[in-house]
């Protein structure tokens, strides 16, 4: 490390008199921790989990001997994620809120918002996995709504999203328990402060600069 002219050594820089590291200037939060990163993560999941609930989990594959020809199909009857499993597609909805809220709510309010989310994404883990692990009875709704006879005997097939559903719920849960760290480095700041915290950090990211628009401050 060399030394310059004015005494100030390579890599540093001198402000108001005190020399300081160049590393020391260096400061904010690391990618997963942004909030516009961890935002993204949680909705991300979220809408996956959502999603999945669109599509066919079950195929029932019905006996037009017993069930009449009415309901038979080559397909068979296809049974959404949003019938076999109904909590998933509210669980969904109610993490990609939680989300979406976490990235403005202050400390105590995203410890509230993240055990809202963890328990969410439990609910939507457990209810896939009881439709994977007892197929019939998650469908015996729509196979009733159909033929008007419960307690048949039917073959039901699986298809992967009540999986895709699992491993949503999964990573939204993990992604749900980085807000408590991450929200280290989200600072709070007064509409009176926040111009001068702006110009000692660096640049804000899309989410932090809504939040400055909304407390009345111009982040341009």
């Amino acid at each position: 490390m060399g030394v310059r002219e004015d005494g100030t050594q390579d890599g540093a820089v001198q402000e108001g008199g005190a020399i300081q590291p160049a590393a020391a200037k260096r400061t904010g939060a690391p990618v997963w921790a942004r909030k516009s990163s961890l935002v993204l993560i949680i909705a991300a999941m979220a809408l996956a989990a959502f999603g999945s609930t669109t599509q066919t989990w079950l195929t029932v594959h019905l006996d037009p001997a017993q069930l009449g020809q009415a309901v038979n199909s080559q397909d068979g009857l296809q049974v959404q994620g949003s019938k076999a499993a109904t909590t998933v597609t509210a669980l969904a909805l109610v993490a990609l809120a939680g989300g979406l809220a976490a990235s403005i709510a202050g400390r105590i309010a995203r410890w509230i918002i993240t055990a809202i989310i963890v328990l969410a994404s439990a609910g939507i883990v457990t209810a896939a996995v009881t439709v994977m692990a007892d197929p019939l009875a998650a469908a015996q709704g729509s196979i009733a709504a159909a033929t008007g006879i419960t307690g048949s005997s039917v073959q039901v097939s699986v298809s992967a999203f009540p999986a895709l559903a699992v491993v949503a719920g999964i990573l939204l849960g993990l992604g749900a328990l980085l807000i408590i760290p991450a929200g280290r480095y989200w600072k709070t700041r007064t509409k009176y402060d926040a111009a001068a915290a702006g110009a000692a950090e660096g640049p804000a990211d899309e989410i932090d600069s809504w939040d400055r628009l909304s407390r009345g401050d111009d982040p341009t």
